[in-house]
């Protein structure tokens, strides 16, 4: 008899999201305590949180829209940092203005109001593989309205969010396999910072590895996972593209010989026998 489930990643249990997805997938806002004259608190909206760009051609040139949500003034820079990622997506970055000709650097938003920042590549156009970056869009922490400098000093709050933005050379392709599959006892991450761990729940780690001159977002498509239950039988579980999203986030992979290990929860555990892979459209 064969068993066939439809995974739900992290069913039965809390969402599970990688230090990728938390980095640079979800909108990364990072809401800093400052000193200021001002006791306004802002909030914004950047979209695309992931631009995917070459290095010629029209796709060139990108856009991504800031919007201003809250009331009051929101004033903004933007910066470009070159991104490498450890094989558990962990990021380190380091200054890459020079890469990108950014329209306009910064700007002033009156509440409600959007505004298209444009990039454009001017870094090499033979880069051997992708290259990813961030675009950083950050509050400044300055007054905005007259009169608010006062005697006591409060308390801004000011945001800053970061959009994946990744270069490929032209017509280059990825080529991801799967190296290593096996079952784990996965542990899905607290309700909130302070709660206590909810319990261990079946799980899979997955080693990809991307030998294209292209990077890849794996969570663009379906993986359909076989092998045999615990107890013995044929287990196939699909799952879906949505599902992949909340559970690694895009699910990107350098190229270049890049790996990534990407763990997280499934609604069956699987038995310690063979346990393959597959990637669908």
């Amino acid at each position: 008899m064969r068993a066939e489930e439809r995974a739900v990643i992290g069913a039965g249990a809390l969402p599970v999201y990688s230090s990728f997805q938390r980095a640079a997938v979800r909108s990364a806002i990072v809401a800093t305590a400052l000193v200021a004259g001002a006791a306004s608190v802002y909030a914004m909206r950047v979209s695309p949180m992931i631009v995917e760009m070459t290095t010629t051609g029209s796709d060139s040139v990108a856009r991504v829209e800031v919007q201003n949500l809250n009331a009051g003034k929101l004033p903004f820079e933007t910066r470009i940092t070159r991104l490498a990622f450890d094989e558990n997506g962990v990021p380190s970055e380091t200054a890459a203005d020079a890469d990108f000709i950014v329209f306009p650097p910064q700007g002033m938003l009156p509440q409600g109001a959007r505004q298209v920042i444009r990039l454009q590549w001017v870094g090499g156009a033979d880069i051997p593989t992708s290259q990813a970056y961030y675009l950083s869009v950050n509050q400044l922490p300055i007054p905005t309205e007259p009169g608010t400098g006062g005697q006591a000093a409060q308390v801004q709050v000011v945001y800053h969010m970061k959009a994946l933005v990744v270069v490929a050379p032209p017509n280059a392709q990825p080529n991801v396999s799967a190296t290593s599959v096996k079952p784990i006892d996965y542990q899905p991450p607290a309700a909130k910072q302070g709660d206590p761990l909810p319990p261990m729940v079946p799980g899979l780690e997955v080693v990809m590895k991307n030998t294209g001159r292209r990077h890849a977002m794996m969570s663009a498509l379906k993986w359909v996972i076989e092998g045999k239950d615990t107890a013995g039988k044929s287990l196939r579980i699909l799952i879906s593209e949505e599902d992949l999203n909340r559970g690694i986030g895009s699910g990107y992979v350098p190229g270049g010989g890049g790996t990534r290990v990407f763990r997280f929860a499934v609604v069956k555990a699987f038995g310690p026998g063979p346990i393959n892979v597959k990637f669908v459209k």
